[in-house]
């Protein structure tokens, strides 16, 4: 006689996936599916998207003034990327955050370069000629004494913003 117990469990093949964790699964792929509703068309055109994904998101740019229309399709957007692998789209995802963490970490490096010539004035001037030879000793020496001399005035910052963009298009990220 056997026992019930005696008999092999085949439920131990099946991974059982709770009803909140499904629900936060889907809300995590409609969420995937509205970063790439605010991707640029450049941006858009580096991610492996099929054809009905594509027609899906310009559709949604179409919806943008009908907010409730849009809300809709974008859980329609949801439900298509349940049905799909969405490995590839997420590292293409991943690869332009990191290009913007990178561009934001160069931008904050310029902003400090430039707050520094202005309050340091010849010594951050030579500290930065000697990084970086490329730089005009004399143009950054005397941007940085204009925007000592406006920010003192409280004139309206123009050679602050002129040393800033002369180091953004002299300095590669």
């Amino acid at each position: 006689m056997r026992h019930h117990d005696d008999q092999p469990d085949h439920d131990d093949d099946i991974e059982w996936v709770s009803k909140s964790e499904m629900k936060r699964e889907s809300q995590a792929l409609q969420q995937l599916g509205m970063d790439l509703v605010k991707l640029n068309p450049s941006e858009l055109a580096k991610v492996p998207l099929d054809e009905e994904l594509k027609d899906a998101i310009a559709l949604a740019h179409k919806l943008a003034n009908k907010r409730e229309a849009q809300r809709r399709h974008l859980q329609f957007i949801g439900k298509l990327m349940r049905s799909r692998d969405v490995t590839a789209i997420r590292e293409a995802l991943n690869a332009f955050d990191q290009k913007s963490a990178v561009a934001n970490a160069h931008f904050h490096k310029l902003e400090q370069w430039r707050d520094r010539l202005i309050k340091e004035g010849d010594k951050a001037v030579n500290d930065l000629v000697a990084q970086h030879r490329q730089l005009d000793r004399q143009k950054l020496r005397q941007l940085a004494r204009t925007g000592r001399k406006e920010l003192a005035a409280g004139l309206p910052p123009k050679a602050y913003r002129e040393l800033f963009q002369y180091l953004k298009q002299n300095l590669a990220p």
